[in-house]
């Protein structure tokens, strides 16, 4: 029980140390950064040749996926992004075509399709899932924000969706340490490389 315990406060530092420092990026720089990396997410063939992609909405610091889905529109690509289920504990997917309208703020102000408008996906149908996260290693780990919600996504709702993750350089660490539930990426894109990921799924 104290060796998880232990385990958990460390993997908690590190997710509020790297978050400290992608937080502390000047706007220039991020602004550099986030075209650099997609340009970079745009030569990965299985983006490029997917139909039905699932983006998350970025929110603060996170690298900008706002412009990345504004050009799968315009390539006429099935663009989804999540609502969150607080009771559920689950990720609800929706089709957006209009990110003006169609993106109304949710779960903790970060903004989240409109049920009203938009129709619900089946996670089935997903080619790519652009994962968001706080901390990542070139071998496939990712820490994500402590919810568990795209873990249990990706594992029991969509397993066949290719798994891409999304971040700065500065987010990268040798080594996430994982837990017995986190789930390992196919790809991860930064501003500066493509790494492909070696775990088999």
């Amino acid at each position: 029980m104290e060796r998880q315990s232990q385990e958990k406060n460390r993997r908690a530092m590190l997710r509020q140390e790297i978050l400290a420092r992608r937080d502390s990026l000047p706007t220039l720089q991020r602004q550099e950064k986030n075209c650099a990396l997609a340009a970079r997410l745009g030569t990965l063939d299985c983006f490029n040749q997917a139909r039905s992609i699932l983006f998350f909405v970025s929110f603060r610091s996170e690298v900008d996926t706002l412009f990345l889905m504004r050009q799968a529109l315009e390539r006429g690509v099935q663009v989804s992004a999540p609502l969150t289920s607080a009771t559920d504990k689950e990720l609800k997917i929706y089709a957006l075509k209009d990110l003006e309208i169609d993106l109304v703020p949710g779960y903790q102000g970060i903004l989240e399709p409109n049920p009203r408008r938009c129709p619900q996906l089946d996670p089935g149908s997903l080619d790519v899932v652009i994962v968001p996260g706080s901390v990542f290693d070139l071998q496939g780990g990712r820490m994500g924000y402590g919810g568990g919600y795209y873990d249990r996504f990706l594992a029991n709702r969509a397993p066949q969706a290719t798994r891409v993750g999304i971040c700065f350089d500065l987010q990268l660490v040798a080594e996430v340490p994982m837990a017995a539930h986190d789930q390992y990426l196919d790809y991860v894109v930064t501003e500066s490389q493509i790494a492909q990921s070696g775990h088999l799924r």
